[in-house]
């Protein structure tokens, strides 16, 4: 260990002993009654040393009033340096600041709020504004407008010229507008990955309900088509009784739900009446003689059947 580290942390005699100024100074500072006891001193270099007093401030749980007094080489007399309220081992803190960015969480938007995107945010990528004119040896700059005006020369009534407004049928503003393009920024490759890997997990081939799903979405009824890329793995669901309702679901996704899952029965029909009642059997009043057994024995002497 050098000489030089030696003296800088040995405390220097006169500034250790100046606890009553640096007691004075921190009072100044904080409010009356708020310095509690002398806690400990800290050497911080040659002739220079911090006194640190207890802080008795409501909310200011373990924090210290830290005095720095120095003296100067030769001096007789230590003057002050700084005042300042310091956080102590076991002092209550505050959370580490977080930016928003970072703190926001899907669903705490509310009416009212806005939310700033940033200019480079890696989601969005530029769009096309038509404010960028082709190149001049681009087919779609001199080629295509001939090719538009031959045509409109043909469903219009005068020239393309005298025309209020002049058509913009294929040209590369309508075609970014028919894309869905023609917007300031679109969403980028990256943007598109993020969403898709969100709703994936979300609403995936992996969740607990496509698990126990008795089919997929791919097969079901419900399932409303979405366009671009993303209808080769997605789709938007429309059963209100399906817990994916209005969402953007995997098309290997599934619930219950699934319209040929449980089809209904249909009906049984009822089967043919065995008696046929549109016809009349008649019932004869008298036995016949030729009755069977019951006509014979009744046969010599009986009374008429029915009222005596």
């Amino acid at each position: 260990m050098s000489a030089a580290t030696t003296r800088s942390r040995t405390p220097d005699r006169l500034c250790a002993e100046a606890v009553d100024l640096a007691r004075t100074a921190a009072e100044e500072a904080a409010a009356p009654g708020v310095v509690g006891e002398h806690v400990e001193m800290v050497v911080e270099g040659d002739r220079v040393v911090t006194h640190l007093f207890e802080c008795k401030e409501f909310g200011y749980r373990g924090w210290r009033w830290a005095v720095t007094v120095a003296r100067a080489s030769r001096a007789k007399y230590v003057t002050l340096d700084e005042t300042v309220l310091l956080p102590g081992p076991d002092a209550l803190l505050a959370p580490e600041w977080v930016p928003w960015s970072e703190r926001l969480r899907p669903g705490d938007m509310g009416p009212g709020d806005l939310l700033p995107t940033e200019a480079d945010d890696l989601r969005l990528e530029p769009g096309y504004t038509g404010e960028d004119v082709p190149p001049p040896n681009s087919p779609l700059s001199q080629e295509m407008a001939e090719l538009v005006e031959a045509e409109d020369v043909e469903v219009t009534a005068g020239p393309v010229a005298e025309l209020p407004v002049a058509p913009a049928r294929g040209s590369i503003a309508a075609v970014a507008e028919e894309l869905g393009m023609r917007r300031a920024r679109v969403l980028s490759r990256y943007g598109l990955h993020v969403a898709a890997d969100r709703w994936e997990e979300s609403y995936g081939a992996k969740t607990p309900m496509a698990q126990a799903a008795p089919a997929t979405c791919v097969s079901c009824g419900f399932l409303q088509p979405v366009g671009g890329s993303l209808g080769q793995a997605f789709g938007v669901c429309a059963n209100e009784f399906s817990p994916a309702d209005g969402r953007v679901v995997s098309l290997a996704y599934g619930c219950g739900g699934h319209s040929e899952a449980a089809v209904m029965p249909t009906p049984p029909r009822p089967a043919p009446p065995v008696v046929d009642e549109t016809l009349v059997d008649a019932l004869p009043l008298r036995v016949e003689p030729d009755a069977g057994s019951v006509g014979a024995a009744l046969s010599d002497g009986a009374e008429d059947l029915g009222h005596s």
